[in-house]
């Protein structure tokens, strides 16, 4: 099994969608996260990580609130956002670092 770790290394980006099952906006924002999931398939993988479940990962991260996202590639952060986000927005940042 994938670990947290493993996953980030990737070369090719990585977005780490940190959410909880209590997150009202966390939960507005899955069906946008799907919709960019489905348009960048190949392009960047997106994995979503339960704050309540990996609180290490969150608190490596220092996430502080949810939804945040967090762009990956070789471990390196290249982009970070807390807060929802509009689909065109997400999309185009992605684009830049596919």
């Amino acid at each position: 099994m994938e670990t947290f770790s493993d996953l980030i290394q990737s070369d090719k980006p990585v977005l780490v969608d940190f959410y909880a099952d209590w997150c009202g906006p966390c939960k507005a924002m899955d069906p946008v996260i799907q919709e960019v999931a489905k348009e960048l398939t190949g392009k960047v993988r997106i994995i979503k990580i339960n704050i309540d479940k990996n609180t290490s990962a969150a608190q490596a991260y220092s996430v502080m609130a949810v939804p945040t996202y967090i762009l990956f590639r070789k471990g390196n952060i290249l982009w970070r956002h807390a807060g929802m986000i509009d689909k065109s927005s997400l999309v185009k940042v992605l684009h830049q670092h596919a």
